[in-house]
């Protein structure tokens, strides 16, 4: 196996792993998958040479959809988050007047 395919085969291991810890909410697991994906996908980019090699540039293109599915549960999360966020805020300035007042 060349050096490309094996530095996939991590990256597709470390994208496995996010993904089933992005189903969790244990922050620390997900922070630990991503900087795991980020870590492979520049030993990825660090070999360069994939790009010649039919089998690795076959390979990477069979991950892409689950390289999109990762990006696209990440954003829904985050909005997810955020829209959480923006509630507790308008929540919390309707509210506060109320705690603080004398």
């Amino acid at each position: 196996m060349s050096l490309g395919l094996a530095a996939l085969d991590d990256l597709f291991e470390a994208f496995e792993d996010l993904r089933e810890v992005l189903d969790g909410s244990d922050a620390a697991a997900i922070e630990i998958a991503s900087k795991r994906v980020s870590h492979s996908a520049a030993a990825v980019r660090a070999i360069g040479a994939w790009r010649s090699e039919p089998q690795t540039v076959a390979r990477l293109s069979a991950m892409l959809p689950l390289i999109d599915s990762a990006r696209i549960r990440v954003n829904l999360l985050a909005d997810h988050a955020n829209q959480r966020l923006a509630m507790l805020a308008a929540h919390g300035a309707r509210n506060a007047p109320l705690t603080y007042s004398r």
